[in-house]
């Protein structure tokens, strides 16, 4: 099955509490991956991953593999496209070599 994943717009609002929540000392994973975090924000506008065969946790592992980008992205030093287009490509490649993946 192919897969063709859009860079959504920009969660502008959640990042400014996601990053508030950081600086105030939580740990960025935890963040990322909690109900309120970008993992499950992301999975409901992906929701082709889990017909492609990708579980939530194997997507919340990409995710949090990819946290250092993430990161830069929250505290301003990178973009949004950027970020998001640099995640889309990481999900990709772990995608088995059947699947394709774009934006």
């Amino acid at each position: 099955m192919s897969v063709t994943l859009h860079v959504p717009d920009e969660p502008t609002a959640r990042a400014e509490a996601w990053l508030a929540a950081v600086l105030d000392g939580a740990d960025l994973a935890t963040v990322l991956a909690a109900d309120d975090g970008l993992v499950p924000w992301l999975w409901s506008r992906w929701r082709a991953l889990a017909a492609a065969g990708v579980s939530r946790d194997a997507f919340t592992g990409m995710v949090l593999d990819y946290r250092r980008e993430l990161w830069l992205w929250l505290a301003g030093e990178r973009t949004w496209a950027h970020a998001c287009s640099g995640l889309v490509g990481r999900v990709g490649r772990r995608l088995s070599p059947v699947d394709a993946i774009g934006g």
